[in-house]
């Protein structure tokens, strides 16, 4: 299984570079995935976003999909693709340490 370090610590992710262990992600590790994806700085609407990601994955076994996002996470469709404009449920759950959500390409 390949690994990735962030923030000093290796940790094990798929071949596409998502955590395979969710549990292991930092908020610093995080910033350093986002960097990776083209975001140099995290504002506090991407972290409402990776946060949502978090919960959701913990209380569904899965991430959700950029149309659940725009409804129920607070953020709308729009300004999701302009916070994570390579694919807001894609990229936002690389960031938030969780694997690819059902759906995404």
């Amino acid at each position: 299984m390949p690994t990735a370090t962030y923030d000093g610590t290796a940790v094990p992710v798929d071949d596409e570079g998502f955590f395979t262990e969710p549990e292991r992600w930092t908020e610093a590790m995080g910033e350093q995935i986002a960097k990776e994806c083209g975001i140099d700085t995290l504002t506090d609407r991407h972290w409402t976003v990776i946060r949502f990601m978090r919960e959701q994955y913990a209380a569904k076994g899965t991430g959700p999909t950029v149309r659940v996002l725009g409804k129920t996470s607070g953020v709308s469709v729009k300004e999701l693709y302009q916070l994570f404009p390579k694919g807001p449920a894609k990229t936002a759950a690389k960031i938030a340490g969780i694997p690819k959500p059902r759906g995404c390409i």
